[in-house]
């Protein structure tokens, strides 16, 4: 593998990968969002076993592990395959414009904790060098449990979205945190509920338009308290998630614009 991103970077090359298929606007490849994950294994050798192993069919674009070290896998440019079945903001198939970057954590089936400032601090710096190359977007920085909720649910609420955002990496949101009582919760059928899906829809989650509290509005609430609203992962609607809604809705309508 040449031409690394980074050159503290390591190579180890995976060979689940193929080319972008053309789906810019302008007819060619488009790269415009970064996917987050944790490897949900119990190690970091595990995980690299698995991504660069032809059978799995697995692969991300690059892997940090606990102690800061950062492997590239397959190159940006190329199309690796992390996504899986996804959706945001009415675009299927994020593995076509996305890169995937797997940080090395057990998960929540193997221990889930905390995300160590060494690789803290190495995913900053590879997001910097991404940006300037890539120029992602503020409001495209995902985790894999926004493009695909109720499926997965990395990297996690124990992930430090806010630092990130600090760094102009995804987007703040502003909403009284103490503010816990349920508005909604799945079942209940009302216009506020319906106002809750667009809400949602508008923000890229892929739910679907009407009054009714489902799986799915319950699914997408959870990814969406995950990135901004995470120390309340309940998938009921509160007063405080309701105004984190808001403040992010806003902000996604600003860059858009």
């Amino acid at each position: 593998m040449t031409d690394l991103i980074m050159p503290e970077t390591v190579a180890t090359p995976s060979p689940n990968w193929n080319e972008r298929p053309p789906v810019g606007p302008d007819g060619g490849v488009l790269i415009d969002t970064v996917v987050l994950h944790y490897t949900g294994m119990t190690s970091a050798t595990e995980a690299l076993e698995r991504l660069c192993l032809p059978e799995s069919e697995v692969s991300a674009h690059f892997l940090i592990e606990e102690d800061g070290k950062i492997h590239q896998l397959v190159h940006p440019d190329h199309r690796a395959w992390h996504a899986g079945v996804s959706c945001w903001q009415g675009r299927d198939n994020l593995n076509h414009t996305s890169i995937g970057i797997e940080l090395v954590n057990p998960g929540h089936e193997f221990g889930y904790c905390p995300f160590p400032e060494d690789q803290v601090a190495s995913l900053v710096s590879l997001l910097k060098v991404l940006a300037r190359r890539y120029h992602i977007p503020q409001d495209r920085y995902l985790g894999h449990s926004d493009i695909a909720p109720g499926r997965k649910q990395d990297p996690g609420e124990l992930f430090p979205w806010q630092r990130l955002a600090g760094q102009k990496f995804g987007l703040t949101a502003t909403y009284q945190r103490n503010d816990k009582t349920i508005i909604a919760k799945k079942g209940m059928v009302s216009t506020e509920i319906a106002s809750l899906n667009k809400s949602l829809r508008i923000i890229g989650y892929p739910v679907t338009q009407g009054e009714v509290f489902s799986q799915q509005t319950h699914d997408a609430l959870q990814a969406f308290q995950q990135h901004w609203r995470q120390e309340e992962v309940s998938g009921c609607l509160d007063s405080g998630t309701l105004s984190a809604i808001s403040s992010i809705e806003k902000q996604i309508d600003t860059h858009k614009s």
